[in-house]
């Protein structure tokens, strides 16, 4: 079935008389952008400040050392200094990169993925820019969006990484200025994707060409799809049919968690592949790393994004979560320090001790999930059950073992992947010299910005501020961007020359907010950030949308 078409000459639907547009005459959008207008006259009171304070550390070829800090710095500095981290990446990306995909801090060379550029890293930055009212750079990039930006283009994109970033940058962006031509581009990007679930089963196809609309088999597995790629487009989807009113895009999205739980995975626990052909799981490996992480993610926050009143979905979380205490939480030898195993031979056997990065948004999801977005003490106080707390300790103790995966490396930045020890051995953790990257990756710091938020324990704030100090000491060049590393344990740092784009779309925004004194900035009952960073709004679906679907017995 085609989507739903007006009868115009670019073939976007008609959504001008949206059934849901948040406006900038709303409470909270009010509230946010006093807030932002307040916090913009403190952050350019210590920017002359931060820029002037020296620096000790490594200061080897291409890096420029990092700053001494003044004994007692406020939080305002420190979110100043965050803010001129961000400054000094863009300025660096739209001197030298302007409007390309790809960005090489160190040998200032870039290229584009699509032959006419995606706006891969001004999209997905856009709302970091808003959110730190850098009005300037955000208009220069509204104007290149208006004026280049196009989605028309004969090429084939990752379904799931166009989603979460340009959909969602895209979206993110209209919510915080209240500009129609983001959603205008979005609805229209959000077209072009839905070739995408013509599959037998409604699971998407691994890539889609964003001209045909055709969607293409992974290369992998046998042509099986990521379980967490297709389990995480359904925020991003659901909220532009809120924004438009085409149902489609809902029910697409959520005909994926129908298939997927049709399966009924012993535990909630799912192998990391899902044929689209069959909707049947391929293979037999379990992690919360790549390729299985955000499928968690999002089962909580569709329950929450839609006024908790799509149930399912939290029933499904909450199952996935007791497979999680079951299953695959295991401690290290010998301080033990909590870990999240992986389960290479399916749901009974084996674990193995190794440990992704990208695990580490755990933390922050059983502490969202434990109190649903408010304070611990409101939670404890309202509704407080032996499953919130249960999962409440272990996302404080797999925040610390986070942490120490950066504590224990020379540059004091985490590797992409650790393997903890649960036998003999003085160490808990080894990282092996393949695993040792650091690509940036934001997913402690957007816990440590969780777990601030809820528990109010300033512990989390100084664990973060302790990680941007590395980032600034061993990942800064000289001309202020910063790159990711090869190897976090070599000194001279071992630099990779590379920026991401969710360094500026999740790392810094997550570092910039957790050291921001107004937590009703983007209050975590109110929002749901999608996993890219990108915040949308919690909405209340009304008698126009509902689930479609319902969990069925096992057989």
């Amino acid at each position: 079935m085609a989507p739903m078409r007006a009868d115009t000459d670019n073939g976007l639907p008609l959504y001008k008389d949206k059934p849901f547009a948040p406006r900038s005459s709303t409470r909270k959008q009010r509230q946010l952008r006093r807030t932002v207008l307040w916090t913009v006259g403190a952050v350019a009171a210590v920017v002359m400040i931060v820029r002037a304070i020296g620096g000790g550390g490594y200061s080897g070829p291409g890096l420029r050392a990092g700053r001494k800090k003044a004994a007692q710095e406020s939080w305002a500095d420190r979110q100043a200094a965050v803010r001129q981290a961000f400054e000094d990446s863009w300025r660096s990306y739209e001197e030298t990169a302007w409007g390309m995909d790809v960005y090489r801090p160190v040998s200032k060379t870039s290229r584009n993925m699509a032959p006419e550029g995606m706006g891969w890293i001004i999209v997905d930055a856009l709302d970091t820019m808003l959110i730190m009212n850098l009005t300037e750079p955000a208009e220069r990039a509204r104007t290149w969006i208006a004026q280049n930006l196009t989605y028309d283009q004969d090429y084939e994109v990752n379904t799931f990484e166009t989603t979460i970033r340009m959909l969602g940058g895209l979206l993110s962006a209209h919510y915080l200025s209240g500009l129609d031509e983001y959603l205008d581009k979005a609805t229209d990007l959000g077209n072009r994707l839905l070739g995408a679930f013509d599959s037998p089963t409604g699971v998407p196809y691994a890539s889609v060409n964003l001209r045909t609309g055709k969607g293409r088999r992974s290369m992998d597995i046998g042509g099986a799809s990521s379980t967490a790629e297709a389990a995480t487009v359904q925020l991003e989807l659901k909220y532009l049919t809120k924004l438009t009113g085409e149902t489609l895009f809902w029910e697409k999205a959520e005909k994926v968690f129908e298939v997927l739980d049709g399966n009924h995975a012993p535990h909630g626990l799912v192998p990391i592949y899902v044929s689209p052909e069959t909707g049947q799981f391929a293979g037999r490996t379990i992690r919360l790393g790549s390729r299985g992480d955000s499928y968690y993610e999002y089962e909580l926050k569709q329950y929450l994004q839609t006024g908790r009143r799509e149930t399912v979905y939290k029933a499904m979380y909450d199952e996935s979560m007791a497979g999680v205490h079951k299953k695959l939480v295991r401690k290290s030898k010998p301080r033990g320090l909590t870990f999240i195993a992986e389960l290479d031979n399916g749901i009974d056997g084996a674990t193995s001790p190794k440990m992704d990065h990208l695990v580490c948004f755990l933390a922050g999801n059983l502490a969202l999930g434990a109190t649903e977005g408010a304070t611990l003490e409101l939670a404890q106080r309202t509704r407080w059950t032996a499953r919130q707390a249960a999962d409440m300790a272990l996302a404080k103790e797999l925040m610390h073992t986070c942490v120490q995966m950066y504590d224990q490396t020379a540059t004091g930045l985490a590797p992409e992947i650790a393997w903890f020890n649960e036998g003999d051995g003085a160490e808990d953790m080894v990282i092996k010299s393949q695993d040792a990257h650091n690509l940036q990756r934001p997913e402690t710091v957007e816990s440590l910005f969780v777990l601030w938020r809820i528990t109010r324990d300033p512990i989390y704030r100084e664990w973060g501020w302790r990680i941007f100090q590395a980032f600034q000491k061993y990942a800064r060049l000289e001309d202020g961007s910063y790159t990711s590393l090869n190897n976090v344990n070599v000194l001279p740092p071992d630099i990779r020359d590379n920026m991401e784009s969710f360094w500026l779309a999740e790392t810094l925004k997550y570092l910039y907010l957790l050291f921001d004194d107004d937590t009703s900035v983007l209050p975590l009952d109110a929002v749901v950030f999608n996993t890219e960073g990108h915040p949308f709004p919690r909405f209340d679906m009304g008698t126009r949308f509902k689930t479609g679907w319902q969990r069925s017995a096992a057989a």
